[in-house]
């Protein structure tokens, strides 16, 4: 277990006043770029790591987290206002914060999802905290033929999940695990898949295909949906009672069953890999609505609405890290951007990251929990200007996008190369999701394929090349068996959705 004084002093990182400023900045920038349709804190996640190089691991990583939670704020702002959610995950929250906001109560509405929100985050936060230190120690004893096992599992369950279609799902699994496998061989340090780059001997950098694919390839979709037209500014209707413009105590507590519910949901659903936060907020929702003495008024402006999608959603970003930080394994694209952090200020996530940089990681937790109440703060003051931040048009905000994406990628690779990288996988990643494969899936493959492949190469030396040896490992069987398990699965239960959707 960690010792007390590495769980202090990374709390005493994690509160000093260069960090406490970052995190603020962070929260500050999430907020806005959620508030602005098509943007979102993961662009501006893949946008801002570049920038991180000159910054501590702990400032770098906290700023992160900060736009992270921040997002998970601003993205309410247009769904409720505008019915556009500025998250996908925010979807759930437009069904009723866009029908409240219509009956002259938006800044009702917005401030329950703030509420909502910050509590299913402090939640998450608190179960990631006192829980992945003792998954981390159970990680350790699972050798590489579990950790391949493992993966294959996680392969089999993101593929599922991720889209409608399994086989689209596997068929983006095994092009990331391809693209890895450009570079240096793992095991003899042979080239391969470089065709004459040597740029490429190292790898392909993770900056410029997560940027590539995430962000640039979402600009080109929103640019393309957008036909020339720019979209009209929103006017911010005022009102004159107070009551119609604050949530008081007693709507606040009489939501707390339908919060926890919410925060209990996303921190399951989070704590899986590739779930993601809009599934949470769906089923919450649904939970919250089965649930109610009347169901009825759901759809029509019902605060217990907004508070189900909300907890739900927010309460997925700290688990996420529980797969991250004791298995090495990214829960969702934020979790795999702030895995780029992490390797780009030399550090591997994983059990071992407990052992080797504890200060670090509970001087992330502190930052996590101080990036909660920085987001209430600034979510008070600021929900206002975010009402304002909707209206820009998207020509300023997409060409602002695209010049600190070339920018960012060129400081991270040194050079021009790494943003021709940027280029030719953001038109694949415009490809893929026009075609419906999943980029959750290839980003999170792209970046599991090394270890992938020094599993199952440390895995053939252990067993001589005889990989049914595996059957020795209980735990590799079992994990082997589930994913053949949700692999049928998820192939039946896709199939009778499309049947029903083709009736």
């Amino acid at each position: 277990m960690v010792d007390l004084s590495i769980i202090l002093a990374g709390f005493s990182d994690a509160f000093s006043l260069t960090n406490l400023l970052f995190v603020l900045f962070g929260v500050v920038l999430g907020q806005f770029v959620g508030a602005v349709p098509g943007i979102g804190p993961i662009m501006a996640m893949a946008i801002a790591i570049p920038f991180t190089f000159a910054l501590s691991p702990i400032v770098a990583i906290s700023f992160l987290v900060g736009v992270n939670k921040g997002g998970l704020v601003g993205g309410a702002v247009p769904a409720i206002l505008m019915n556009t959610p500025g998250t996908p995950d925010a979807a759930a929250t437009a069904l009723d914060g866009y029908p409240l906001a219509k009956q002259g109560k938006p800044l009702k509405a917005t401030k329950m999802a703030l509420f909502s929100s910050i509590t299913g985050d402090t939640f998450s936060d608190i179960v990631l905290i006192t829980v992945s230190a003792p998954l981390a120690v159970l990680a350790l004893k699972m050798g590489p033929i579990e950790i391949a096992a493992l993966m294959i599992f996680t392969f089999s369950v993101l593929a599922g999940l991720m889209g409608s279609s399994l086989i689209k799902g596997l068929i983006a699994a095994v092009l990331g695990l391809l693209v890895a496998c450009i570079g240096s061989d793992p095991e003899n340090f042979t080239p391969r898949l470089i065709f004459g780059y040597w740029d490429l001997f190292d790898g392909l950098p993770l900056p410029s295909v997560a940027i590539g694919v995430l962000a640039i390839s979402e600009i080109l979709h929103r640019m393309s949906e957008s036909f020339g037209r720019v979209r009209p500014a929103i006017e911010f209707v005022e009102s004159d009672d107070p009551d119609q413009d604050r949530v008081t105590w007693a709507e606040y507590w009489g939501c707390r069953f339908t919060m926890l519910r919410g925060a209990v949901i996303g921190t399951i659903l989070g704590a899986l890999p590739g779930i993601g936060s809009t599934a949470a907020a769906f089923m919450s929702y649904a939970f919250a609505k089965a649930s109610s003495k009347d169901p009825s008024s759901f759809g029509k402006g019902n605060l217990h609405g907004i508070a189900a999608s909300e907890s739900a959603n927010s309460a997925v970003m700290g688990a996420n890290l529980i797969p991250l930080l004791t298995l090495g394994i990214p829960g969702s694209v934020g979790a795999a951007l702030i895995v780029s952090a992490f390797m780009i200020h030399g550090m591997q996530p994983g059990p071992l990251l407990f052992e080797n940089q504890g200060r670090l990681v509970y001087g992330l937790f502190g930052a996590m929990l101080m990036a909660n109440f920085l987001n209430l703060w600034v979510g008070q003051i600021g929900l206002r200007l975010w009402v304002k931040v909707v209206s820009a048009p998207e020509s300023i905000i997409f060409s602002s996008a695209l010049l600190l994406c070339f920018v960012g990628v060129a400081m991270a690779t040194s050079g021009l190369f790494g943003v021709a990288i940027m280029l030719i996988f953001a038109v694949l990643g415009y490809l893929l999701s026009s075609f419906g494969y999943s980029l959750v899936i290839f980003i999170i493959a792209f970046f599991l394929g090394p270890r992938f492949e020094k599993s199952i190469a440390q895995s053939l030396a252990l067993t001589n090349g005889d990989l049914t040896q595996a059957y020795q490992s209980p735990v590799a069987v079992a994990l082997l068996i589930l994913s053949v398990v949700s692999f049928f699965w998820f192939l039946k239960r896709n199939a009778a959705v499309e049947k029903e959707q083709n009736s």
